[in-house]
């Protein structure tokens, strides 16, 4: 069987660097908000382009911290409206409601799977505050086009950047595209820690300054509290896990940009509509997502032919219970997405066998 995705031995390549980087915080007695997590912060917020980064606890409480920090900055308040994409994965809209902000869901493009910028202005009021884009399943979202929107409705744009990590728009990476971006660094990510893990890059210092109390019970000086905060603060051990794997990231991204190119090429079934993007280096393939009208029958003939594949995802936000309140939502684009999307193994330690394989199976579906 081909594993969708194989953590163990992803992981494995790495187990010296990653031993030795264990040995180092377990002896220097230090375990959370020391040495580790500052060259941490400071190699990723290098990487991404950014001023600043503040690592947290995980990916959702990177973006919910961001809306936070603005409010307690003053410049939104409960019950203002944020832009998002109606076919993301519920994270993202935890983030703003969990802050009492009001989420706004526009449908996506149906070749990218991201935002449509055509359909953003019909949605925004007065009340709305930011976009929200999400570079959904690795691809940057068309940022001019959305920077000319937020800019003439004088917008936040924040990035949900947790399956983008190393993705080029222009030249510049996620993270440095809006006034912050939210990364995840959940196991299974393209930049995965061996736990949970999140950060927020950003350029506004006073953003960055607020969002550092806040994550840590609402305090920047011991003691002393300005805010009512949280705990969310990435342990020493997750950001020495980073360390390590921030080394290798591009040449993972370049292995799976070259797997994503081999699939593109070579997969000719006419029932398997392909992913499509403009440009390969705004692409990091953190999955490799194809529509088939028949998804349960295309992955029950490839797991009969030892490929195991996953769903990202199977419901849309406005069909789920926690979200009962936007059942009425009409949205034919996202539920036509989440009804036929599914996503094929794309890791860096896929063997040349195993992606023939795949495609020679992929071409052999019929209808």
């Amino acid at each position: 069987m081909i594993p969708f995705l194989n953590l163990h031995s992803i992981n494995l390549q790495y187990q010296d660097a990653l031993l030795a980087a264990s040995k180092r915080v377990i002896e220097s007695g230090w375990y959370v908000m020391g040495k580790e997590l500052e060259a941490f912060e400071q190699q990723f917020a290098t990487y991404c382009g950014t001023d600043y980064c503040i690592g947290v606890g995980n990916g959702l409480e990177a973006l919910s911290l961001i809306f936070r920090s603005y409010i307690e900055m003053g410049e939104m308040m409960c019950g203002d409206e944020i832009i998002v994409p109606s076919n993301t994965y519920i994270a993202s809209v935890l983030a703003i409601t969990q802050q009492s902000l009001s989420p706004i869901f526009v449908e996506p493009d149906i070749t990218s799977y991201n935002i449509d910028p055509s359909k953003i202005e019909a949605k925004i009021t007065s009340r709305t505050k930011a976009i929200m884009v999400v570079h959904l399943y690795g691809q940057v979202a068309n940022m001019d086009a959305i920077h000319t929107i937020a800019k003439k409705h004088n917008l936040k744009v924040i990035e949900d950047s947790a399956q983008a990590h190393g993705a080029y728009y222009h030249k510049k990476r996620t993270g440095s595209l809006g006034d912050a971006g939210g990364f995840s660094f959940y196991p299974g990510k393209n930049l995965g820690a061996l736990g949970d893990g999140g950060a927020v890059t950003t350029n506004n210092k006073v953003l960055a300054d607020t969002l550092k109390a806040l994550r840590n019970y609402g305090s920047s000086t011991k003691y002393e509290h300005l805010y009512k905060g949280t705990n969310s603060r990435l342990d020493e051990i997750q950001a020495a896990m980073l360390n390590v794997k921030l080394q290798y990231l591009d040449h993972e991204t370049s292995k799976r940009q070259e797997i994503a190119r081999y699939y593109i090429q070579h997969i000719s079934n006419k029932h398997i509509v392909l992913p499509s993007t403009q440009n390969i280096h705004s692409h990091v393939w953190h999955l490799f997502v194809i529509r088939t009208p028949d998804r349960n029958r295309f992955m029950q003939f490839l797991y009969r032919h030892g490929i195991e594949t996953m769903i990202h995802y199977p419901t849309p936000i406005h069909h789920q219970k926690a979200y009962r309140e936007f059942f009425h939502l009409n949205l034919p684009i996202t539920e036509k997405i989440h009804k036929e999307v599914v996503s094929l193994p794309l890791n860096p330690l896929l063997k040349s066998r195993e992606i023939k394989h795949i495609v020679d199976v992929v071409n052999h579906f019929i209808l």
